[in-house]
């Protein structure tokens, strides 16, 4: 596919955005002191480097960054922002060396200062007219490439320093539902990259590939639906391998350097709701083989084979949309007296659940959000007891809490090391849910065939936002935030005692970690901040970045919130904070 670029060193009002405007001679600049990321910086990154989705492998979100802190951070003021293209995006920015990389939400990746917000240079990519503009939520960065995952399902690689093309990849045709709605890390060595777009009766389901560095070309696939005649294979109910739809694996993963694992999430059935998806309510006949392997699962994949060595499905037969698909978080403590090496994640029902990162054994569970999907959980085996009044049932309509957007979604949890505590973005809210079933010989052509009717949980006081903060030594809250607009942003703790959110009221904020107080709070910015704040340092002093953009996922809990008004012209841009000179 032919590609079109732009680039050139630009001298713009940091505001501005103009595809137009002629490259300028600059002195100076800060790209010429790039260097390329090496395996070893990936595994221990700079301190003032974001150079993967949630900054290291282990997938915590954690920054040492310390120069703002609790004693400071009522002073923090913008220092730059950047205007980005018109459309949906939950952009997590890469700062390496004081340079920040963005992807927009069509086809513009940029290449700025990270201390001033000029821009450095611009790359284009033709994506095609019947193609998703949306953003794509990461990107990784390895020796001197930038590496881009597209929402027509390619990968291409741009040289760091001057936004040149290195190479660019196909891996599936976009014309059948197939894109990436999140990056690759690179593990290793390799690509990995997870395929979304399985709600468009794709048969067959989604999948993981593994990619040279330096060609793109695939090394491994992994199907996120299970096939052949194995136990994981015959887990559907009889419903062939062209009929099984869904398990996308849209968020991008941790990795266990150890044991030379990848760890990553599969999505939900499609349809959701499990008539339509030919199978039955989970616990309602023992005999029949239900589980849907591989979707609402942790796969542990070798990097360099894509060999699958364990997997653990935290929700089987999910009839209302409740992915867990969501990060993975490597965390080392005691469990029960012993040390344990976990990974641990969140569902959109809301229960934090850890297993051991080894074996894939279950070790424990945590609820937060008012949840009525999960009656009990096996404390042995993690085996959950479904509430048979939540189902979807053809005809009628069932109340359900969390609604599909989830008590916890996309959004990430971040763990900081020095409270030993997770840190997550919540929202409290139920559903009157029905199903949209097909007509007489219709055939199913995608989506998930159910109207959620989002409602606030019942005898609620009206607060729909909350942060809260788990100590992971005993599992109790240490504190929990409540706030009316729904908490939309990742949190972000760092090494000066802070926990950074943003909601959807359009406010950024910073609390401390062990506290909960509310110590910073920017005017409103643009729009919703519905993304993944990062910090970094340039020319040695610390910045906080966000992306303000409304719309990407919990922005359809606006209903809830009516009083809180939105622009209607979507305008996003990156703000960058830091403490005044």
């Amino acid at each position: 596919m032919p590609i079109n670029k732009r680039k050139g060193i630009l001298f713009l009002t940091a505001i501005a955005l103009s595809l137009s405007t002629q490259a300028v001679v600059a002195q100076d600049n800060p790209i010429d002191n790039v260097t390329p990321v090496t395996d070893e910086m990936l595994l221990n990154p700079p301190d003032g480097d974001w150079l993967m989705w949630r900054r290291t492998y282990d997938g915590w979100g954690y920054s040492p960054l310390d120069q703002i802190n609790k004693e400071n951070v009522g002073d923090l003021r913008l220092a730059w922002s950047w205007a980005m293209t018109p459309g949906r995006t939950q952009e997590t920015p890469l700062a390496h060396d004081g340079i920040v990389y963005i992807q927009n939400s069509d086809a513009v990746i940029q290449a700025l200062d990270g201390a001033t917000g000029d821009l450095i240079w611009e790359y284009e990519y033709d994506l095609p007219d019947d193609a998703a503009i949306r953003g794509v939520r990461n990107k990784a960065i390895y020796d001197d490439k930038l590496i881009i995952a597209t929402r027509h399902a390619h990968l291409f690689a741009l040289d760091t320093k001057t936004g040149d093309l290195i190479w660019d990849k196909t891996v599936a045709n976009y014309r059948h539902g197939f894109g990436f709605s999140s990056g690759p890390i690179v593990a290793n060595g390799v690509i990995i990259q997870g395929m979304t777009g399985c709600s468009r009766a794709q048969p067959g389901g989604c999948f993981f590939t593994g990619h040279d560095v330096n060609t793109g070309e695939e090394l491994w696939r992994v199907h996120t639906i299970a096939r052949g005649d194995t136990p994981e294979g015959n887990s559907w109910n009889g419903v062939p391998l062209e009929s099984r739809y869904g398990a996308s694996a849209w968020m991008a993963g941790s990795y266990d350097s150890e044991q030379n694992l990848f760890f990553a999430g599969v999505g939900q059935v499609y349809p959701w709701n499990i008539e339509m998806a030919g199978l039955v309510p989970p616990s309602s006949d023992p005999g029949v083989t239900n589980e849907a392997l591989y979707t609402n699962a942790t796969l542990a994949i070798d990097a360099s084979t894509g060999e699958l060595k364990w997997y653990f499905q935290h929700l089987e037969t999910d009839s209302l949309d409740l992915d867990y698909v969501f990060e993975r978080m490597l965390i080392d403590l005691p469990v029960d007296g012993e040390e344990r090496k976990m990974t641990v994640t969140v569902g959109k029902i809301g229960i934090i659940e850890a297993l051991d990162r080894f074996t894939g054994e279950y070790l424990w569970d945590v609820e937060t959000v008012p949840q009525n999907v999960v009656l009990s959980i096996d404390p042995d085996t993690g085996d959950k007891t479904i509430n048979p009044d939540v189902i979807p049932v053809i005809g009628e309509t069932t109340f359900n809490c969390p609604a599909d957007p989830g008590g916890k979604s996309w959004q990430a949890t971040a763990y900081s090391p020095r409270t030993q505590a997770l840190y997550l973005p919540l929202v409290e809210f139920c559903s009157n849910t029905t199903v949209n079933p097909l007509d007489p010989g219709e055939i199913y052509t995608g989506g998930g065939r159910q109207t959620y009717s989002r409602v606030p949980v019942p005898d609620s006081d009206g607060n729909i936002g909350r942060v809260d903060a788990i100590n992971l030594n005993d599992r109790s809250t240490m504190w929990s935030y409540r706030q009316r607009p729904p908490i939309t942003s990742s949190t972000l703790p760092t090494g000066g005692g802070l926990v950074f959110v943003g909601s959807l009221d359009r406010k950024f904020m910073a609390f401390d970690d062990e506290t909960g107080e509310k110590l910073w709070e920017s005017g409103r910015l643009t729009n919703s901040l519905e993304s993944f704040p990062i910090t970094y340092t340039a020319n040695g002093k610390q910045y906080v970045a966000i992306t303000a953009n409304f719309a990407s996922g919990l922005g359809r809990l606006a209903s809830l919130t009516p009083e809180v008004r939105l622009p209607s012209n979507d305008p996003i841009a990156l703000y960058v904070f830091a403490l005044p000179d």
